[in-house]
């Protein structure tokens, strides 16, 4: 049966899901109006300057931008490819640089490779006497990979991932096939990706995010903000539109059906569609209490997120550090090769030709910024900036024993989980949104459906987070509107 798009849709939410979807409906003929409760548009996807230098939030590195990959398809479809300027990585060899730190005091390093035929030969030349186990899992992530860039999943007849196999944990998989810690520690980073612990990390989640990077990685020429421009322009040249400092504090229900947005300054937006390209559980406190029914707002209540992160940027000499073309972990492992935690660590060029940016992006440490969970941004006080202080330059102290000296390096700008709250909206200031984790994974399942007629999710919690899962989130929200069979003669990727 044919499904009819709504003449108009209004979208709660300027980050890449929620522009990304209105530019999908808008290149359908659909009326689309972005709402974003910042000053600017963007999310996670815009960089941010201090001193003239930018500070990226949550574009670091893309995946699977070569000819033929999915984010390449994604791009070319939203007709932004041309206007993203970006850097090949791995041209070297290297794409990311393991230094693994265990409890048992051993040290060791593993470069990772673009390419999966690389990755194979490199994990088998490290780890010779494990080559069956190694044979078994390479064979997986190709699978993984040939359905990631094949868009199977998104042509799939359902919203889900019953066509994937390998929907048990990642870690029990490694243990089945009775997997080193050495070899374990390697491939355990990619959890790390998408926010969800190695032994409760659904297998294909692992496979996928790990091979869409392997696959192709790209870094911006540019910066966050860039992109995110890219992105506005060309809804704006599609007819869209984009209001800012526009915050919705309800969304009005009749009889389970939208009928509009009341924002925060009191204005009330008649809609009979509305995508909320937001967290799940921000959206459920903005419907009616009886909007919904009990189970439903249990459900969506009862979701448990990801951890949120710590970052902070720094200005460093370009003679004395000048850009590495690749990333750095610096991984603290247990015995058994699981991830205790990581720092992560990139150095990048920038505007002026005597600094580069030194960004480091570690766990968020949520126990650090209790005592003021309950405040907002601004209202925090002295002791709040000195504790970001002190752990800003604990990072810095392992940067430059990572990276040599940093002399006079600048700390540009901390932020902490409780930044990501108050910016883009996220729980706990959660950094990949809902945790998709095997045990979790019933309460997940077609989260871009809601209980509400004329209302749907977008975005990173439908399917996974990334700029990838993000994008693929926003086509399938898209998709459910449009009915699959509609969906996949309208929608040519």
């Amino acid at each position: 049966m044919v499904q009819l798009l709504p003449e108009k849709v209004s979208i709660i939410g300027s980050g890449i899901g929620g522009l990304s979807t209105a530019i999908i409906l808008a290149q359908l003929g659909v009326e689309v109006t972005v709402l974003e409760k910042n000053t600017r548009p963007g999310g996670l996807m815009r960089s941010y300057d201090r001193k003239g230098l930018a500070c990226e939030v949550g574009v670091h590195y893309l995946g699977s931008l070569d000819k033929d990959q999915v984010l390449r398809k994604f791009f070319d479809y939203l007709g932004v490819s041309d206007a993203i300027a970006v850097d090949r990585m791995g041209e070297n060899g290297v794409i990311d640089r393991y230094l693994f730190d265990s409890a048992g005091g051993q040290r060791t390093s593993f470069d990772l490779p673009s390419g999966l035929g690389a990755f194979s030969e490199s994990l088998y030349s490290t780890f010779p006497e494990d080559k069956a186990a190694i044979s078994t899992i390479m064979q997986a992530i190709g699978r993984a990979s040939d359905q990631l860039h094949g868009l199977d999943l998104l042509y799939a007849a359902d919203n889900d991932f019953s066509l994937l196999d390998q929907a048990e944990p990642f870690g029990k998989i490694l243990d089945d096939l009775g997997c080193p810690p050495g070899l374990r520690r390697v491939l355990a980073i990619a959890a790390n990706w998408v926010g969800v612990p190695l032994d409760d990390c659904p297998g294909y989640y692992h496979n996928m995010a790990l091979a869409s990077y392997v696959a192709s990685s790209y870094r911006l020429k540019g910066c966050g903000a860039d992109m995110a421009n890219a992105f506005i322009r060309r809804l704006k040249a599609l007819g869209g539109t984009i209001i800012t400092n526009a915050s919705v504090e309800k969304i009005c229900v009749d009889s389970r059906k939208v009928t509009g947005l009341r924002l925060q300054s009191g204005e009330t937006l008649a809609a009979t569609t509305v995508i909320g390209a937001i967290h799940p559980q921000v959206l459920l406190k903005m419907l009616p209490e009886k909007a919904v029914k009990p189970s439903y707002r249990n459900r969506i209540r009862g979701l448990a997120n990801t951890h949120g992160i710590f970052s902070a940027h720094v200005a460093v000499a370009s003679n004395v550090h000048p850009a590495i073309p690749y990333n750095i972990f610096k991984v603290d492992t247990e015995e058994s090769g699981n991830v205790i935690d990581l720092r992560y660590f990139q150095v990048r060029s920038s505007r002026n030709p005597e600094k580069n940016v030194l960004s480091i992006l570690t766990s968020g440490q949520d126990e650090l910024w209790a005592p003021w969970k309950n405040t907002i941004t601004g209202r925090r006080g002295r002791d709040y900036q000195s504790v970001k202080e002190e752990l800003a330059q604990s990072l810095l102290k392992e940067a430059g024993a990572v990276l040599g000296p940093l002399g006079n390096a600048e700390l540009l700008d901390a932020y902490t989980p409780l930044t990501l709250r108050d910016w883009v909206n996220s729980p706990g200031g959660s950094a990949y949104g809902v945790l998709r984790s095997s045990s979790q994974i019933l309460g997940t399942a077609l989260l871009n459906r809601t209980a509400v007629k004329g209302l749907y999710l977008a975005g990173q919690n439908v399917m996974a987070p990334g700029i990838i899962g993000t994008i693929m989130g926003s086509f399938s929200t898209v998709k459910l509107m449009l009915g699959p069979g509609e969906f996949k003669k309208r929608i040519q990727l």
